[in-house]
């Protein structure tokens, strides 16, 4: 059959949960038997988010082979467990970029580069994956980030609009829109969804199915409403409403009949509706986890989203272990030695988060020998490892001024230090050791048991600076093992203290390989270790 193209849009106000939308769809096609890969197309002019501090954009993502990404590819990954690249992650700046690339190089042959065609048609071009000839898909789904009306999206609008014509019954736009409650009028309001679907159609876009977000059930009567205001059939106007876990998010839309609504504007036969078994198998245990477990993520970033794959990977690694993860956010440009006490009170385990720069370091620092010393369970996730080491080498070692080299270029001790191929790199974007690398275990260690006893795993990475080798045989000798080594470039991946009940730190993030039906196997032994 050939490729069916899904476009997802969304009006009225942003953050209506387009990718949770996405990802849910992805999955209900998989369900279905049906190939699916999910693409995000952004219209901020960034090349990628990998230098949008986390307040901006929430937490970068970063793929297999290395390509720094919007948070959605995590769920589009976590819901899906497909493995998204740097061609399901498109932005203007890349767009813009390609093209005036092109014509540096004289590929117009002198012609007037303008938004159409040349724009619209690398746009189009990359919705269509057309680098990506030789993958056989069912469907690609795409993403455009923003709101309709939005300046800087019209473009991508525009080729939608000629990719529908283009493609015929190939092609399915899904508008994703809010329904407001007015408390004073006690009342659900449509006028928004129909001002947006108005703009939308005002760019030559029909839509095929809403979506209409809500906090509250839409009976058929305004369902009716909008689908006689909007030009959409009755059965296409689907309800989002507010759910316990976005995980609940793939069976209402299948409830709903999002995906054979979807069949349905394709022409393809809807068959019967799929058991998806193992899905309804992790909601009941989501469901039946009553037990809490408390956890303390110290990190300088108090939102949400700057943490979003291991908030989630604990949250699956808790369910799994049959408890309810409750997440609390300890806030590392607070710590003192004086009140770190007060501050881990009533957590049974402890992560150490990533990040960059000096900012709330020596809080980590101190968090991280108050968990060593106290034997809580403490998981380091690349600089959250890198500030175990440092905290190691100043209270075991006797190296007080241990650190690295980020964060003082002249320490004497620098057990944290840059990488080699790192030292000559001047810009910022896309330039650190990204993506995922082979790291060999070391039998008998407590990640080898975690991982199911295997010698060789592959995790991905996003870091400019590595544990320093010069001092391996000291850290071996006072305690601290490195039990995981990349083996092309000697780097130590991974170090724990064998003698704590669970104190470990990866170079790596292995938040980003965790799924809904696969979690990762250090959160789940983590998970076990904090009960």
């Amino acid at each position: 059959m050939d490729t069916k193209y899904i476009f997802v849009t969304g009006g009225v106000v942003s953050s209506l949960g387009k990718g949770i939308i996405s990802a849910s769809i992805g999955r209900l096609l998989q369900a279905r038997g049906y190939k699916v890969t999910i693409q995000k197309f952004d219209p901020y002019i960034n090349i990628d988010p990998g230098t949008l501090n986390p307040y901006e954009h929430g937490e970068c993502y970063v793929t297999d082979d290395g390509f720094e990404t919007d948070l959605d590819l995590g769920h589009y990954e976590r819901f899906t467990g497909i493995h998204t690249t740097r061609n399901n992650s498109i932005t203007t700046g890349r767009i813009y970029k390609t093209v005036i690339d092109r014509e540096r190089r004289g590929d117009y042959l002198g012609k007037t580069i303008q938004v159409v065609p040349h724009i619209t048609d690398e746009i189009k071009r990359r919705m269509l994956r057309e680098d990506e000839k030789d993958e056989q898909l069912d469907f690609v789904i795409t993403e455009v980030g923003g709101t309709i009306g939005d300046i800087e999206s019209a473009p991508f609008m525009e080729a939608i609009r000629q990719l529908r014509w283009q493609l015929g019954r190939n092609a399915v736009c899904v508008h994703l829109t809010y329904v407001p409650y007015l408390k004073a009028a006690d009342e659900l309001k449509t006028k928004p969804t129909q001002h947006s679907v108005k703009e939308l159609q005002g760019m030559g876009i029909q839509p095929d199915i809403l979506v209409l977000r809500t906090e509250r059930h839409l009976d058929d009567h305004l369902r009716l409403k909008v689908a006689s205001f909007c030009n959409v059939d009755l059965e296409c106007v689907v309800q989002s409403e507010d759910m316990p876990s976005i995980y609940e998010v793939p069976v209402n839309m299948q409830r709903q009949g999002l995906d054979a609504a979807i069949l349905r504007k394709i022409g393809i036969p809807v068959g019967e509706t799929p058991e998806m078994k193992s899905w309804h198998e992790f909601l009941d245990k989501q469901h039946n986890a009553k037990r809490e477990l408390n956890i303390g993520l110290v990190g300088k970033y108090d939102l949400q989203d700057a943490y979003k794959s291991i908030r989630e990977s604990l949250n699956l690694a808790g369910i799994y272990n049959d408890v309810k993860t409750k997440i609390y956010f300890v806030n590392s440009e607070e710590i003192t030695s004086q009140n770190i006490a007060e501050k881990l009170d009533g957590l049974a385990g402890v992560v150490i988060c990533p990040g960059f720069g000096t900012r709330g370091i020596e809080g980590k620092i101190i968090a991280a020998e108050y968990t060593r010393t106290h034997d809580i369970p403490t998981f380091g996730i690349c600089l959250g490892m890198q500030m175990m080491v440092i905290e190691f080498a100043r209270n075991v070692l006797g190296y007080k001024d241990a650190n690295s080299r980020e964060m003082d270029e002249k320490t004497p001790h620098n057990v944290i230090d840059i990488m080699e191929e790192q030292k000559s790199i001047t810009q910022m974007g896309g330039t650190m050791r990204l993506g995922a690398y082979d790291c060999e275990l070391k039998e008998g260690s407590r990640v080898y048991e975690a991982y199911g006893k295997e010698k060789l795993i592959k995790e991905r990475h996003r870091h400019r600076y590595e544990f320093n080798n010069a001092y391996t045989d000291k850290y071996e000798s006072n305690g601290m093992r490195c039990v995981g080594i990349n083996p092309a470039a000697n780097l130590v991946e991974i170090v724990e203290i064998p003698e704590k009940r669970w104190y470990i730190g990866t170079q790596f993030h292995p938040e980003y390989s965790s799924s809904v039906l696969n979690p990762h196997p250090l959160f789940m032994s983590f998970v076990k270790a904090c009960l």
